[in-house]
């Protein structure tokens, strides 16, 4: 629906600053919303009942797609956001809404732990660059994992693939334990080996700690986005920091099956997945999506 012309806006009573929840993420004309999103405006917060661009909370000429939450206590919608006071651009609430039926290991403190070991994550370049980096890795997490519900790979049939024996380490936890978990489904028994040695984790020969910490499960995660160009030509961090955009950060995790044409469905539901992340988090998504 093209966002129809802003009119009259509604004038609405404070409320009382003890009663005020917390804002949410300012609104931003140019992100994309989709039903469930919540934002601040004018100091009061906003709920998304469907898709939404440009269709500022509060007039009367949105059609009746933003539900008045009421007032918040920061005065929102004037500043960059709400941020966590360790200066990661997600919060527990926008993480809880982008994950909303997450498997319980999957926790914000497992993720706020794992992100000393790449401190350039998600916090280089300006605003708009830390949170849309953020919400692309969170959304290729996403993707992977059926968002975040799953832990290890449900293919079991596929565990005994991954151990590569000519490897001159082998496989010391066994054939079949180098089988696809956390975040980015970490599997093969040389990344397992590579990654372990980059975190100071001996993962070769305990590859079940992946699943049994979450710390070190989104550590995992943030070494592949941070180090790792895969099938693609440079690293996902270096994709979003350097403005190449989206899409390269999905040739970089799985290009040779899904980019040139070769999966177009399972990149249309990476590209979503980052929309909705970035509405989430009241950023524009940039250019280049595609791969």
């Amino acid at each position: 629906m093209a966002a129809a012309a802003a009119s009259l806006a509604i004038v609405l009573p404070a409320a009382s600053a003890s009663a005020a929840a917390p804002c949410a993420a300012p609104w931003a004309a140019s992100a994309v919303y989709t039903g469930g999103a919540t934002v601040s405006h004018n100091g009061r917060n906003w709920g998304a009942k469907w898709w939404t661009q440009g269709e500022t909370p509060g007039t009367t000429g949105t059609w009746g797609v933003w539900a008045d939450q009421g007032a918040c206590g920061d005065g929102g919608g004037t500043g960059p956001g709400p941020v966590d006071p360790s200066g990661f651009v997600v919060t527990e609430a926008q993480f809880n809404q982008m994950f909303p039926n997450r498997s319980a290991f999957y926790t914000y403190a497992g993720l706020k732990a794992a992100l000393a070991a790449y401190p350039g994550f998600a916090n280089t370049g300006s605003d708009t660059v830390k949170r849309r980096e953020a919400a692309a890795f969170l959304a290729n997490v996403s993707h992977e994992t059926g968002g975040l519900v799953h832990v290890v790979e449900q293919n079991t049939a596929n565990y005994p693939h991954y151990c590569d024996a000519a490897q001159p380490y082998g496989c010391p936890a066994g054939q079949a334990a180098y089988y696809g978990r956390g975040p980015i489904q970490l599997s093969w028994n040389f990344n397992y080996k590579a990654a372990g040695d980059a975190l100071g984790i001996n993962l070769l020969a305990d590859p079940y700690l992946v699943e049994r910490d979450a710390a070190v499960a989104w550590k995992t995660a943030l070494w592949y986005w941070n180090t790792q160009n895969g099938p693609g030509t440079m690293t996902a961090h270096a994709a979003m920091v350097n403005g190449a955009g989206f899409g390269e950060t999905i040739r970089s995790i799985n290009g040779s099956l899904e980019c040139n044409g070769g999966n177009p469905a399972q990149v249309q539901s990476r590209i979503d997945a980052y929309r909705r992340f970035t509405g989430i988090l009241a950023v524009d998504p940039g250019g280049n999506l595609g791969c």
